[in-house]
């Protein structure tokens, strides 16, 4: 259904909302990039050859790339068997794999440490074959894998739902396999949902703060995450360092937007038209 003109309600509905992300969103982006640039480009350049901050940005890099990875194996594996077949406990299966998005990140945290920390018999049994899950990157992963691995699962299930299975069905009863027919016919289809749940999921991993500071214990140049290493700045009272640490995570999650906004408008074209 194409969109139309707005009329006097829709004027004052679109004033509204764009005020509203003005608020909430637009100006407070505007200040933490205000702030981070207040000392100057150079200040803002020698926060980022800081060794501790050296550190964390790649710690940062490395965990999203393990949560995201693993996450996006998850979420096409579980958005295919969710949406194409039926099986008994499908609904709590669905209802698991939100509850993620319903328990506060701290209890995620906590949740690794108590199966997997030191104290426990698990955690005891892979710190004696040099394995450090909690206190260290291992368990700073698996806390964020936690915390995230909804966000691709969900975009892909929704969007595998709304395809239907005529077209599997034809592929398949022209001689293509389960997985062929899956890699040429069920995924071009949803790759626009898979790649925003993959944004989502690398912006939340990123920027994660509540269960990475529960297993990671915050050791400088070890165990801190970016978002965790702007916390310590600004209880410091180093707020240049701060903001200038924000402000990059900020152009990240928009870079990152920008490109899945991109990717998605071109997937969405005709076949045929011009991008």
């Amino acid at each position: 259904m194409k969109a139309h003109p707005p009329n006097r309600a829709g004027i004052v509905a679109i004033a509204i909302v764009a005020a509203i992300l003005a608020v909430f969103i637009v100006l407070p982006l505007l200040s933490v990039a205000i702030e981070a640039l207040a000392a100057g480009t150079h200040a803002l350049g020698d926060v980022y050859r800081e060794p501790s901050v050296v550190s964390a940005i790649g710690l940062s890099v490395a965990v999203t790339l393990v949560a995201v990875s693993v996450n996006a194996a998850f979420g096409l594996l579980a958005g295919w068997t969710i949406a194409k077949y039926r099986f008994p406990g499908k609904a709590l299966l669905v209802t698991v794999i939100d509850a993620p998005l319903t328990v506060s990140p701290v209890i995620a945290g906590l949740a690794v440490l108590s199966t997997l920390g030191t104290r426990t018999p698990a955690g005891a049994w892979l710190a004696e074959h040099g394995v450090r899950i909690a206190f260290a990157p291992a368990g700073i992963a698996l806390a964020t894998m936690l915390v995230t691995f909804p966000y691709v699962a969900r975009a892909v299930i929704a969007q595998m739902a709304l395809q239907g299975r005529e077209y599997e069905e034809a592929a398949i009863g022209l001689g293509a396999s389960a997985w062929g027919t899956f890699w040429r016919v069920t995924f071009p289809a949803s790759r626009a949902s898979f790649l925003n749940g993959l944004l989502l999921c690398n912006a939340r991993a990123i920027g994660e703060f509540g269960a990475v500071s529960v297993v990671s214990g915050s050791v400088r140049g070890v165990t801190e995450t970016v978002p965790l290493h702007i916390a310590d700045y600004y209880n410091e009272a180093n707020g240049p360092a701060a903001f200038g640490l924000a402000a990059g995570l900020a152009l990240v999650a928009i870079v990152l937007a920008l490109a899945a906004r991109a990717v998605a408008r071109r997937d969405a074209l005709p076949k045929g038209r011009p991008a």
